[in-house]
């Protein structure tokens, strides 16, 4: 019951549309106002992880660190006051974003596989969570 409870909490967020509507433009606006942030996800030393949130597929630099801590730290609110705002946890909203974002990479671009592992997008889609909605 609990696992059909958590899909439909993730299904609800998806159908929602507000994933998009409020944490694209944060994503958007990192990538615009730090070069650094742009040129380290275009180099595959970032990338998306299941949970939502950026991950280093390789060490990082410490401002590269300053700016992605401060982008998941954004999102982690968004997740809060969205997941309060549609009845589901702020891990379900996270996870659900991250299928979401991890949708959205662009060829070339790193993101965590379900099996935890980085990889690399090809012209295909990405490998999916069976949580995914």
């Amino acid at each position: 019951m609990a696992k059909f409870s958590f899909r439909k909490s993730m299904l609800a967020v998806a159908a929602s549309g507000l994933v998009f509507g409020t944490l694209m433009p944060v994503v958007a606006h990192a990538q615009a106002r730090d070069p650094a942030y742009a040129a380290a996800r275009a180099a595959g030393q970032v990338g998306e992880k299941m949970d939502g949130y950026l991950g280093y597929v390789t060490p990082p630099a410490a401002p590269l660190r300053a700016v992605v801590e401060d982008i998941n730290i954004k999102r982690k609110a968004v997740y809060a006051t969205k997941a309060q705002a549609n009845n589901a946890t702020v891990e379900e909203y996270a996870l659900t974003s991250g299928c979401l974002l991890i949708s959205q990479t662009r060829p070339g671009e790193k993101y965590q596989a379900p099996d935890g592992s980085w990889q690399t997008r090809g012209d295909g889609p990405p490998m999916r969570d069976s949580r995914c909605p």
